[in-house]
């Protein structure tokens, strides 16, 4: 753990420091966040409950914009639990100029489906926006990072050990686009290579229902190119939930 902080405290800060006199200056300060909510309930012959809840909130203010995300996602199926996820994100990215950027971003997930007790990672580097328009966003960002993973007690056991970590190398596609006047389209791949590589891609479309409210579709993909025994590489989760903006 003291790695991890010691790795996590100068990715955030190197990036900054080398641009600290940056005198580019985006806008006024803004802030806004979705808010989503979906869920199944099923009862009689087959009783499961099935819940989805996210947050994602962003704040510019001058040459920084920031993101901050928080996600969860229960199953449970005949009275058993199925799926539990957690998962937030902090990023900040200081604006250079209106197409290149510095980021800094740490986040943490548990998922004891997946044989660790919890999966933290921080990474740093340069982000180029390709395209920046009012309809369509193109970005990639790229850079180094730090990984921190514990396993549960059981893979513990088995593995041997119980920590894993190392550097890893970090990489985000992100594209988004509207697809008419009340619809948008959302494409991201993330992508951590290291002793193994990890990756994540989600997939969505909006459609606005009424004023701030909208309906979203999603599927999302999560790969680990290295799980531990008797778990799968890849997981994936399709979603539908109603998102409110604000």
């Amino acid at each position: 753990m003291k790695k991890l902080l010691t790795a996590t405290a100068i990715l955030l800060v190197v990036p900054f420091t080398a641009h600290a006199g940056a005198d580019f200056v985006e806008g006024d300060k803004i802030f806004a966040a979705d808010a989503e909510l979906g869920a199944t309930v099923t009862t009689g012959n087959t009783e499961s409950t099935s819940v989805k809840a996210r947050l994602d909130m962003k704040h510019e203010l001058g040459n920084w914009e920031n993101q901050y995300l928080i996600e969860t996602l229960y199953k449970e199926d005949d009275g058993e639990e199925t799926g539990k996820r957690y998962y937030g994100l902090i990023q900040a990215d200081y604006l250079i100029n209106e197409k290149n950027y510095l980021f800094a971003n740490a986040n943490h997930e548990i998922d004891p489906f997946t044989g660790y007790e919890s999966t933290t990672t921080a990474s740093s580097g340069y982000g180029h926006k390709f395209i920046n328009s009012e309809t369509t966003l193109f970005a990639i960002e790229v850079g180094p990072g730090y990984r921190y993973k514990r396993l549960d007690e059981e893979s513990a056991f088995d593995a041997g050990y119980d920590t894993e970590s190392g550097w890893i190398g970090h990489g985000v596609m992100n594209f988004e686009t509207k697809i008419s006047e009340s619809s948008k389209f959302k494409q991201m791949f993330i992508a951590d290579v290291g002793k193994s590589i990890e990756g994540r891609s989600e997939t969505s479309i909006t459609a606005n229902i009424a004023g701030s409210l909208a309906m979203k579709f999603a599927v999302i993909v999560r790969y680990n190119g290295d799980p531990l025994e008797d778990t799968k590489s890849t997981d994936t989760e399709t979603n539908m939930t109603l998102l409110y903006s604000f």
